[in-house]
C-alpha cells in the first residue's frame, strides 16, 4: 500500500493533550518534579518538548481519571530516572499487572512486562507510573531486547 493511500492521519503529528484544573500547580509540579520548563504558554495551556515531541497540559475544568496511562516517556535506563525523580518527591505507583500477558507487579517502582504489546522490536518493557498533581497517570518506560 503506498502510504498515500493510508489516509490523511497516517501523516499527520500526533499531539498529546492532558488536562489540568490548576495551570500553576501543573506547572510547577512538571519544573520541580519533573525538571521541565513549557517552551510556550498562553492562558489557556502549556506547551512542552522532549526530544524533539511535542505535549500540552491545557486548562480544563474536568479532572483526569488517571485509571490508565495517559503519556509515557522512553528512557534507556529506567532505574536511573526512577532514582532521579524519587530524589524530586515524585511519588510512584504500586501496579499489579498479574491480569496482562506477561505482567507483574511492580518491585521497587518497576514492573516487567513481557510481550504484552508493540515495543519497537523489544522483547517486553520495564515500566513504572506515577500521577502529576492533575491526577493523570504518566509512565517512564525502558524497551527489554
Amino acid at each position: 500500500m503506498d502510504t498515500d493511500d493510508r489516509g490523511l492521519l497516517a501523516r499527520a503529528r500526533v499531539a498529546t493533550r492532558l488536562p489540568a484544573q490548576d495551570l500553576d500547580r501543573a506547572r510547577r509540579f512538571y519544573s520541580e518534579q519533573l525538571g521541565l520548563e513549557p517552551v510556550d504558554e498562553r492562558p489557556g495551556g502549556l506547551l512542552y518538548r522532549c526530544g524533539g515531541v511535542d505535549f500540552v497540559l491545557f486548562r480544563s475544568a474536568g479532572s483526569s481519571a488517571g485509571a490508565f496511562t495517559q503519556m509515557a516517556w522512553e528512557v534507556d535506563d529506567i532505574e536511573a530516572v526512577v532514582a532521579e525523580l524519587r530524589g524530586r518527591g515524585v511519588v510512584f505507583e504500586d501496579v499489579d499487572l498479574s491480569g496482562l500477558l506477561g505482567g507483574g507487579r511492580t518491585t521497587d517502582g518497576i514492573a516487567e512486562v513481557r510481550g504484552n504489546y508493540p515495543s519497537k522490536g523489544a522483547r517486553g518493557e520495564r515500566g513504572a507510573w506515577f500521577r502529576d498533581s492533575e491526577g493523570n497517570m504518566l509512565a517512564i518506560g525502558q524497551p527489554v531486547y
